[in-house]
């Protein structure tokens, strides 16, 4: 188990999400934007809209898709 947090995967916040991968990261980190936008958080607002376009451009959205990878890859476990 990895910990990532919210600012490490572009927002606003040190909200930590853990999980075993990247992509359990990242989909925690998308439904935290989602969360904080609803409940009235309009410093997550900016980091919402980069998760919603990031693959309406897909070279962009894939770029950042691995560099959150390879940054999960280098953390320790814990």
């Amino acid at each position: 188990m990895k910990t990532m947090t919210c600012q490490q995967l572009g927002g606003p916040c040190d909200h930590a999400h853990h999980g075993e991968s990247a992509d359990d990261v990242i989909h925690l980190q998308d439904q935290h934007l989602k969360d904080a936008v609803a409940a009235g958080d309009d410093a997550h607002g900016p980091a919402l809209k980069d998760m919603k376009s990031r693959w309406r451009r897909p070279v962009s959205g894939l770029k950042w898709y691995n560099q959150a990878k390879k940054d999960f890859a280098a953390l320790p476990e814990g």
